[in-house]
């Protein structure tokens, strides 16, 4: 492979680059190792020093610096340093200084096996002096490469470094997303290209007096597994940081913050200011934790279905590609509903793009029904869901919105458009129904709406009519759900449909060793599929398997943005408004690989990594949606843009991840003592008391029972739980504390579920009769409200 990167332009490790003036000057001086290379000049070493270079012979003469590379060991650690010397008779700043990072993240040609074998991703924390990479192997089993600042080498900007994209292995691709840059200081990019946005960090400069040198570098530390990447950072002296739940908060939660480090905290600030107040708690049990306790001030999250059933409702009589009445697409950017795209499945209520916001907004209603907008959604439903999207026969149309003007010759096609390219479809095209990831969305609409409803979809997906069946697919956990909803209802001769399906599927895959398949050449959508039909086939290989690949590709970094954000990079090409290969920011990666994770702690349930990643991915989602409702398909991290794409695109999936997933995780952490994810710890002792703060309130999973209590009607409000008498007393409302826009239950439905086999514990059951229909205990609610105690 490397044979094919040896053109001027293309980085690697061990390149550099700068922009740097004169002091008094306002034009900046870019220097590039990348841009013409020639033979440095090699410098004799000693000591810990394997290797040494001046790179003047590579760098532009009107560059003001001297630099020398160091290749150096220190205590058995490696570390990569410059020397950056001013070589000018008056000062300079350096506005902009980097070095390029070069790990193997090239799909390109490669097998599923070699892929996976050979190949690594990496994701930056980008946190200044306590900043670090991680490099962790696709197998998810293998030791993990953590880059860490040496000295006074802050990472203050991490930007993508551009390279040409025409030549095998074709950069900045699917097969190759590309390489990023530590930069140590960003003024130079904050002042240009960077200049409408505001950074992570603020960007600095540094001045160097005439003939003053400074050095900058990085280390290379190997963690014994991804789990201990926390561990390795701590163990080179450098900052670490655990928040609990992690670092998206809904407004009525209060989330905790551990850090740990050899000196003490001087001070904490926040922006904006006043955006959140914190308190020093002592819940910290080991070590040199210091706690925190953080609140927020301000509203983050509105009301997304609202806003799906009102500014994204499509209601016209005129549509000739019968659309109408549902959820569509929206450009928040122009605010205005998306009715055409080049890009045939955006505007056609199909794919992942075009589903996306009816997807949305028919999951919101599992989670928290609101009668005005049931009420629209069965419109769409009955309507344009079956007759328009789904045909009679139990397909479904890869679009419902084709470019076809001879077919439509009054339809006002935008001039603006460029319709030649492969995703203009025209009728044929879009009307094909051979891709199942449109299935699972029908299906998921139909169990949203009416829990019993899509056996005939997934019959129909998995009767080989559909490209793509045998492979993992998106979201298709709320099949798993429907099985076990078919079985509560006594709907026998369906769930052995259902259960006999995806057998079949999950055979195939308990032969290959990676059956990640999809329509890409590497791809993180069928891990959530392949774990949930392993695990419930009991192919603990397989499971474990999907599991590690998960863990690889879903990094635990202490950042609202990278924590649990599962590797997507090409989607905004086939469903955002600005398209382009880039690091995308919790697109619907992160909803849906969370439900392993999720699952995977409920079985383990001292595994708390797989807690923090499942539960930072699984929150990822609440940080697309706006303050007035609207939710955009993902976040762009490149630096020069760092803004929520315009289009609401395939947001759908990442929401469907959440509702599916989220809930309130009560755990006894050895370093943190207790703790709520996704809720407010108000007691703990003599029982631990818990308000659910979660934005579903529909699941309380109590690790040390390993027990996951649900509701089918009403929401929790408060749980207690006695660790002596080994009792839960559970407080069901009819609506959730705080929506008073959500369907009032007329009672509660409790369901109670084992999920982890642990010595001594055996499934809790009311202390009270309460009837059982359906799989779950009724609980009446007196003034709105019901409880009931849980023993074993």
């Amino acid at each position: 492979m490397m044979e094919k990167r040896q053109s001027n332009g293309q980085y690697h490790l061990g390149d550099l680059t700068f922009r740097v003036r004169k002091v008094g000057s306002t034009a900046w001086v870019n220097g590039d190792t990348s841009t013409a290379r020639r033979t440095v000049t090699a410098v004799s070493t000693s000591g810990t020093t394997l290797a040494a270079a001046n790179l003047s012979p590579t760098l532009p003469s009107s560059s003001l610096l001297n630099i020398t590379r160091r290749w150096v060991v220190q205590d058995d650690v490696l570390q990569l340093l410059f020397d950056v010397t001013n070589s000018q008779n008056t000062a300079v700043e350096i506005g902009a200084l980097g070095i390029p990072l070069e790990f193997n993240n090239i799909f390109t040609d490669r097998t599923a096996a070699e892929t996976n074998t050979l190949c690594s991703l990496f994701d930056p924390y980008i946190g200044q002096d306590a900043g670090y990479v991680q490099v962790t192997p696709l197998l998810g089993t293998l030791p993990p490469l953590v880059v860490l600042p040496v000295g006074n080498s802050p990472l203050e900007g991490w930007r993508f470094l551009p390279e040409s994209t025409s030549a095998d292995p074709f950069y900045q691709s699917q097969t190759f997303e590309g390489l990023y840059e530590w930069q140590f200081h960003t003024l130079a990019y904050a002042q240009q290209e960077w200049a409408a946005v505001t950074p992570w960090n603020a960007a600095t400069s540094t001045i160097l007096q005439a003939g003053q040198t400074r050095t900058y570098g990085v280390q290379f530390r190997l963690a014994p597994s991804i789990r201990d990447i926390e561990g390795t950072v701590r163990s080179a002296n450098r900052p670490v940081a655990v928040g609990i739940p992690g670092y998206i908060l809904p407004m009525d939660q209060t989330g905790k913050l551990f850090l740990n480090y050899s000196n003490d905290v001087r001070s904490i600030n926040v922006s904006p200011t006043g955006a959140l107040t914190w308190s020093v708690n002592t819940e910290a049990k080991t070590g040199r934790w210091v706690g925190y306790s953080i609140t927020p001030h301000t509203m983050t999250v509105g009301n997304l279905g609202n806003f799906l059933t009102t500014s994204q409702w499509f209601n016209s009589t005129t549509d000739p590609f019968l659309r109408s009445p549902s959820v569509i697409s929206y450009d928040r950017e122009v605010n205005a509903v998306v009715k055409d795209d080049p890009r045939a499945w955006i505007p056609g209520l199909s794919d992942e793009a075009g589903a996306g916001s009816w997807l949305a907004a028919t999951m919101k209603q599992y989670v928290q029904p609101n009668a005005a907008e049931v009420a629209k959604l069965e419109q769409f439903a009955t309507k344009i869901l079956w007759g328009s999207i789904q045909n009679e026969d139990g397909t479904v149309k890869k679009s419902v919105y084709f470019y076809q003007p001879t077919l439509l010759p009054s339809y006002p096609y935008p001039t603006t458009i460029f319709w030649g390219n492969w995703w203009s479809w025209n009728r044929a095209a879009s009307f094909a129904t051979d891709r199942a990831y449109d299935y699972v969305h029908v299906a998921a609409a139909y169990w949203a709406l009416y829990r019993v409803a899509p056996v005939f979809t997934i019959s129909t997906m998995t009767g080989n009519r559909a490209g793509f069946a045998n492979d993992g697919l998106m979201g298709e956990t709320m099949i798993r759900f429907l099985l076990d909803d078919l079985r509560r209802e006594g709907l026998t001769a369906n769930a052995t449909l259902v259960e006999n399906r995806m057998r079949a599927r999950e055979n195939v895959w308990a032969g290959e060793r990676f059956p990640f398949g999809s329509e890409m050449a590497w791809d993180s959508t069928g891990q959530e599929g392949v774990y949930a039909w392993a695990t419930y086939f009991n192919d603990s290989q397989t499971a474990t398997n999907a599991l590690n690949s998960i863990l690889a590709y879903q990094p635990l970094i202490p950042h609202w943005g990278y924590n649990g954000n599962a590797r997507r990079y090409w989607d905004n090409i086939y469903g955002g408004k600005l398209q382009r290969i880039e690091r995308q920011i919790h697109h619907y990666g992160s909803g849906l690989n969370a439900l392993p994770l999720i699952s995977a702690f409920e079985a383990s349930p001292t595994d708390y990594y797989l807690l923090r990643v499942g539960y930072g991915g699984i929150s990822g989602p609440l940080s697309n949606i706006d303050q007035g409702g609207f939710a955009s398909a993902s976040f762009h991290s490149f630096a020069d843009t760092l803004k929520w794409d315009g289009y609401s695109g395939d947001y759908g999936p990442n929401f469907s991840g959440h509702s599916m997933g989220i809930g309130t995780f009560i755990v006894n952490h050895p370093d943190f003592g207790w703790q709520a994810f996704g809720g407010n710890v108000i007691s703990t002792s003599p029982a631990v008391e818990v308000q659910i703060r979660d934005s579903v309130r529909r699941r309380v999973y109590v690790a040390p029972l390993g027990t996951l209590l649900s509701v089918d009607a009403g929401a929790f409000s408060l749980i207690s739980y006695d660790p002596s008498a080994q009792t839960v007393t559970v407080t069901i409302t009819a609506v959730p504390d705080g929506a008073k826009a959500a369907a009032s239950a007329p009672h509660g439905r409790l369901v109670i579920e084992q999920k982890a086999a642990l010595r001594g514990v055996t499934l809790l059951k009311p202390t009270t009769h309460l009837s059982f229909t359906a799989g779950a205990y009724n609980i009446p609610f007196t003034s709105g409200s019901g409880t009931v105690t849980l023993s074993m």
